[in-house]
């Protein structure tokens, strides 16, 4: 039984120091991983704190409320990882102690109830930890869903912007720009003309300074609902990031639009056939040169400057795309790690089980063999004893009769 339980345990120390160096070698590979995607971050990092938190940029107040969130979200990820750390050093404590324990094993009922208290103990310790982090990975998951909801919408806002789905409106826009600035052309223009367009450069252009994403589903629904205010409710189910006051306003602005809309396709009807009965023709033709040579430098340098904006704006989508993949892929190894560690956990406590059990086994055989022997003893001085008055009441019968 001694050698059977000594070629066992030389095979278990075996067993346990491959194991320990693959562990090894899978440290060493997360450590290197984990340095490697920390330089990718904090490039990162650089490049969007370079686009986004400018000083100098256009956008910087609407920028410095993600630079605040970002602050706070920092802090939140430190205070969660201090709390995380804390949990798995009071776990550690425990299991160093219950190994502790172990090391001068004691054969008897009390010292197996104290080491059956201290690994349930760790046990609930443990599956308390994991159920905590189980809640917050699912919150996670549904945030992140919800995020990548949210960014999809962008994106395809960000996506009609630069396939020019409103170019008639641009054009209208650089035409009325163009109209409001030059007094000279200002004055061949009805009137109506004017301040239909002034109206469009001073409320946002044809869409009211939305979005064509959102003016369309405005329209789509006003139209169903055929003007009528009842629309608004199933409006706010269109319209992400409305209120009801917006599209309150949205709507009187657009009822001023067809006014003013339709008093300038009068007047231009008027005017056309007022420069027709003039018979202006060479006139008419250079001023409509000029103008258009003025447009297409106009439209050149805003689209210009739109593409760098649109530059600007998707560097900084990948820049965020770049961390939150790195994120997640750092919270991934980390998942990894916890899994491993309670892998190896588990695995120790497999084998202190077993050695306990082995223990158990040969502390109740030697206390069965102890029993018989004394069961054995017993019986052969009760044998002899039996003998010896045998042998004393035949020496007296001898005797008597002798007598």
């Amino acid at each position: 039984q001694n050698d059977s339980y000594s070629s066992t345990a030389g095979a278990g120390r075996q067993f346990q120091n491959r194991k320990m160096k693959a562990e090894q070698a899978k440290k060493v590979e997360f450590i290197r991983t984990a340095e490697k995607l920390k330089t990718q971050l904090a490039n990162i990092e650089k490049d969007k704190n370079g686009h986004l938190y400018n000083r100098k940029s256009d956008f910087r107040v609407e920028y410095s409320i993600l630079e605040e969130l970002e602050h706070s979200m920092t802090v939140s990820r430190k205070t969660e990882k201090a709390k995380i750390l804390q949990q798995l050093s009071k776990i550690q404590n425990n299991v160093k102690r219950l190994q502790q324990q172990l090391k001068d094993v004691k054969p008897t009922p009390e010292f197996v109830d104290k080491i059956k208290e201290m690994m349930e103990e760790v046990e609930n310790a443990i599956n308390a930890f994991k159920e905590e982090q189980r809640q917050i990975y699912e919150q996670l998951l549904k945030e992140e869903k919800t995020v990548i909801n949210e960014l999809s919408v962008f994106e395809r806002k960000v996506e009609q912007w630069a396939l020019g789905s409103s170019t008639t409106e641009q054009v209208l826009k650089l035409s009325s720009a163009r109209v409001s600035v030059d007094k000279t052309l200002g004055s061949h223009l009805p009137a109506e003309v004017v301040e239909f367009e002034r109206f469009l450069q001073r409320t946002g252009g044809r869409q009211g300074g939305w979005d064509d994403y959102d003016h369309q589903n405005f329209l789509k629904v006003r139209t169903k609902h055929k003007g009528r205010l009842s629309y608004v409710d199933e409006a706010l189910e269109y319209l992400c990031g409305r209120t009801k006051e917006d599209i309150e306003q949205h709507d009187k602005w657009y009822q001023e639009f067809l006014i003013l809309h339709e008093r300038k396709k009068e007047s231009i009807k008027k005017w056309k056939e007022k420069q027709r009965q003039k018979k202006e023709g060479n006139l008419k033709e250079k001023a409509e040169k000029m103008l258009k040579e003025a447009w297409l430098q106009h439209e050149e340098a805003q689209k210009q400057k739109a593409a760098e904006e649109r530059k600007r704006q998707q560097a900084a989508i990948e820049a965020w795309k770049k961390q939150k993949a790195i994120a997640f892929a750092m919270e991934q190894a980390s998942k990894r790690k916890l899994e491993e560690e309670k892998e190896k956990k588990q695995q120790k406590e497999r084998q202190r089980q077993c050695h306990m059990k082995l223990l158990l086994e040969r502390y109740t055989l030697q206390k069965k063999e102890k029993e018989e022997l004394e069961k054995l003893e017993k019986e052969k001085r009760e044998e002899a004893e039996k003998e010896e008055r045998k042998r004393i009441a035949a020496e007296e019968i001898t005797k008597f009769q002798e007598r």
